[in-house]
């Protein structure tokens, strides 16, 4: 089995470099296929370097495929721009931002690898290791957006909006993604849903950001995740 890692990457200079890292780590046959979304902090020119350094080593480094966006598109736009270069057998999203783990690896892939699942999402909220304590009102947003997609994808999901999601690669690819921005998170589990893939959750560990961190997510993508549960329930 071949992993392929997707890292959407916007503005993370202080962060990309260590996910990198981290996820060489993870012995497994595996390719690293970052989108830089047109960040303006040094991210873009980090990745040149990077990109370069795994040219030059033809080795242990060159498991590493860089992408560059025209502009920012968002999440969902750089998921899709990846979507042509994967070659692996299942692919991993992994945010750039290192709130998750790449030691949890194994445990979102299990399912798959035992021909149980063609979709497994992580959850931060039920078992799984350490988990940062932090916003009160995020926690509500994510278990009502939850709520909603359940209720009309009929699954029992327990974190809808986890940025951990593992797929076969050939049920990612034959998806037909819309999305630009976080939108991708409601629309690709609403399509799951309705093509009755094998859907799976996993306990994972997290170590969430404040905003002065870097978090970058806020209440105006709730109202959009929202609208994108209607849209693609009823337009698919």
């Amino acid at each position: 089995m071949k992993l392929s890692v997707l890292v959407p990457a916007y503005n993370e200079v202080s962060t990309l470099e260590e996910a990198i890292r981290r996820v060489r780590t993870v012995r497994l046959p595996k390719e690293i296929i970052v989108v830089e979304d047109g960040s303006t902090d040094g991210t873009r020119e980090l990745l040149q370097r990077l990109a370069a350094e795994a040219e030059l080593a033809r080795d242990s480094l060159n498991d590493l495929k860089v992408l560059f966006q025209p502009r920012n598109q968002g999440k969902g736009a750089a998921i899709r721009s990846a979507l042509p270069h994967i070659t692996g057998d299942v692919v991993i999203i992994q945010d750039a931002d290192l709130e998750y783990d790449p030691r949890d690896y194994m445990k979102l892939l299990e399912p798959i690898l035992s021909g149980r699942a063609d979709v497994v999402y992580g959850t931060r909220f039920y078992g799984g290791g350490p988990h940062r304590v932090l916003f009160f009102w995020h926690y509500l947003g994510n278990q009502f957006l939850t709520l909603c997609s359940n209720v009309l994808t009929n699954l029992n999901l327990t974190d809808m909006e986890v940025g951990y999601k593992v797929f076969r690669s050939e049920v990612l690819k034959g998806l037909q993604l819309k999305s630009n921005r976080f939108g991708f998170e409601p629309e690709v589990t609403m399509k799951v849903a309705k093509r009755q893939w094998r859907v799976y959750e996993v306990p994972i560990s997290y170590y969430g950001r404040t905003y002065a961190e870097g978090k970058k997510i806020t209440w105006k993508d709730g109202i959009a995740t929202f609208y994108a549960l209607l849209r693609f329930w009823l337009w698919d």
